[in-house]
């Protein structure tokens, strides 16, 4: 599968290695030629022919493998690349619940270690297989034809060669496989103590030498593994080495024997010996190569596991392209659930008409951010169906879906780079002109240009370098600059200060105009502001109306303002609605 795009390049490899081989058996039958007929004939014009023979074959064969190895490097780099994108498209293609339930550090160490664990089998190993099976084969039928007795001597020692094959291959590829499970750990690891907040946390708790014995651990036993995998290699190695000069005296007794008894004349013997080098080489080579791939199965394993991972969450074949939407949502009763048997929303149905602002309350865990996932299809409904502006969005492109849609986190991302090209993650064709007005309208243009280098700012990894509100207004002018007609907001004002609250809560009342807004809300001004409000409680529905409405009906809803009163009147966040 990973070469039939380059068959053309493989055949030209063969061609390649079958002429390499073809030339590269001149010199031992030139070698023949001078000992049997230019010195007994003493013929200084054969000598100088076939001396000049010698030095050409190997000159022809040295050219011919550097070009069959450029095209093997050129080939198996290409599939190194084409494995590298798969990997990566296929990946892109999950659902959150697949990026939920993996390490950061596994997912990086199967694209990059294991496929450069394979890069050695992909651009030497198979191809080289190739070439030593190729100059295998030419030098057997040469043999024959010097000697078919002597040829068949010659394969006495292969069994030597074949019995531990086996045994080694399986050992190894279950320790290969051994030792990239321990580097996934070891890059998981990796990945979440050195990052912003591993490190933060690290310290904070005062971890460090226990994070380090934990490294060191897997370290050691990736050296212990390593090893015992290189001295399987060596053990096989040097039974291979006394199995070659075994094959080689016989062939000298036979031969010397048969010189004696003028059966073969003594070039032949000299030829037959060369050549014999030349058929115990590819043949421990091959089995070096089978060895090779053994180990290499296991790692194609974990890659493939990736490689043939099928999305919770696809496009229906049929989806067509949402078009331009006013956005009415309508949730018609949907469930959903993590993990069979426990249900995160049970039955939910609600509408929000275009243009209205509908807050989500209800105590930490009642399935409020679960909520506002399905909408983009982040994770799909065990039941029911999810409609905008009437069409079910199953029916539509995930892209289209979403290109409806804003986002707004309680805890914003901002990617290594610039605040420019954070900006332009939205909108990738934006102008400066576009990216300053809605940092403008974010209230966090004044900020930015205050800075050194201004749009240009580098923001550090998740963009620690930015206090937790200058993130958040960031991301809300990254919302603003995406401009869609459905907006979702999810605790968008959490990491405010008083101050930046207020301005921010312009920015956002003007954004949020002619737009569907759903906002999981903490703060009792934003939540006075929505048009409706719907209470959740363990992924159920128990109130929903307006705020006066909900009052009066002094359910879960009153009983929370009712308690939060005093605190929001004084500026402090409920809590208990969040």
């Amino acid at each position: 599968m990973l070469f039939r795009p380059y068959w053309q390049q493989l055949l030209l490899i063969l061609i390649l290695s079958l002429l390499a081989t073809f030339i590269g058996l001149g010199a031992p039958l030139a070698t023949k030629e001078i000992v049997d007929i230019a010195i007994p004939q003493h013929d200084v014009g054969l000598l100088l022919l076939y001396a000049g023979l010698m030095l050409a074959s190997p000159l022809g064969k040295g050219l011919l493998n550097v070009w069959q190895t450029h095209m093997n490097n050129k080939t198996g780099q290409s599939v190194i690349r084409d494995l590298n994108e798969q990997l990566f498209r296929n990946l892109q293609r999950q659902s959150m619940a697949f990026f939920t339930r993996s390490r950061s550090g596994e997912i990086i160490q199967r694209i990059t270690g294991d496929v450069q664990a394979v890069q050695g089998a992909i651009t030497g190993t198979i191809v080289s297989a190739i070439t030593q099976a190729a100059q295998l084969i030419a030098t057997g039928i040469i043999l024959v034809n010097l000697n078919w007795e002597m040829a068949l001597l010659s394969l006495v020692v292969v069994p030597l060669l074949l019995l531990p094959v086996r045994r080694v291959s399986r050992l190894r590829k279950n320790l290969r496989l051994e030792v990239q499970i321990t580097r996934g750990e070891m890059a998981a690891q990796l990945a979440e103590t050195f990052s912003v907040s591993g490190v933060l946390l690290t310290r904070l708790f005062g971890q460090e030498q226990k994070q380090l014995l934990k490294y060191t651990k897997l370290n050691e036993s990736v050296k212990s593994k390593e090893l015992r995998l290189s001295l399987i290699g060596r053990w096989y190695g040097m039974a291979a080495g006394v199995s070659n000069p075994v094959g080689m005296a016989l062939i000298y007794l036979y031969g010397g024997w048969s010189v004696m008894n003028d059966q073969m004349t003594l070039g032949s013997v000299v030829a037959f010996v060369a050549l014999v080098g030349r058929l115990y080489d590819p043949l421990s080579s091959l089995l070096s190569v089978h060895l090779e791939m053994s180990a290499a199965l296991g790692i194609f394993q974990r890659i493939f596991e990736y490689l043939d991972l099928k999305p919770d969450i696809e496009d229906a074949p049929n989806a067509g392209v949402m078009p331009a939407v006013r956005g009415r949502v309508e949730f018609n009763q949907v469930h959903f659930a993590y993990r069979q048997g426990t249900p995160a929303l049970t039955n939910i149905s609600f509408k929000v008409e275009p243009g209205r602002m509908m807050a989500l309350v209800g105590p930490s865990g009642a399935g409020k951010s679960t909520l506002i996932s399905l909408i983009a299809r982040l994770y799909e409904p065990s039941s029911g169906i999810i409609r905008i502006d009437g069409m079910d969005i199953k029916q539509v492109t995930m892209e289209s879906l979403r290109s409806h849609i804003g986002f707004v986190t309680q805890e914003p991302y901002l990617f290594y780079g610039s605040l420019l090209d954070n900006m332009r993650f939205a909108k990738e064709d934006a102008t400066q002109a576009e990216v300053e007005d809605a940092c403008r309208k974010a209230y966090i243009d004044d900020f930015i240009t205050a800075l050194p280098e201004g749009y240009h700012t580098i923001v550090g990894e998740r963009g620690h370098r930015l206090s937790g509100g200058e993130r958040q207004r960031i991301a809300i002018a990254r919302a603003i600059l995406k401009n869609p007609r459905i907006l979702i907001l999810d605790e968008a004002t959490s990491h405010l200060d008083s101050q930046s609250e207020a301005y921010v809560q312009k920015a956002l009342e003007e954004l949020m105009k002619h737009r569907t807004t759903i906002v999981i809300a903490h703060r009792l001004s934003t939540i006075l502001a929505s048009d409706s409000i719907i209470v959740l409680k363990d992924g159920v529905v128990v109130e929903q109306g307006t705020h006066e409405e909900l009052l009066i009906h002094n359910g879960l809803y009153g009983l929370l303002y009712h308690t939060q009163f005093a605190a929001a009147n004084t500026g402090i966040a409920m809590d208990q609605l969040a």
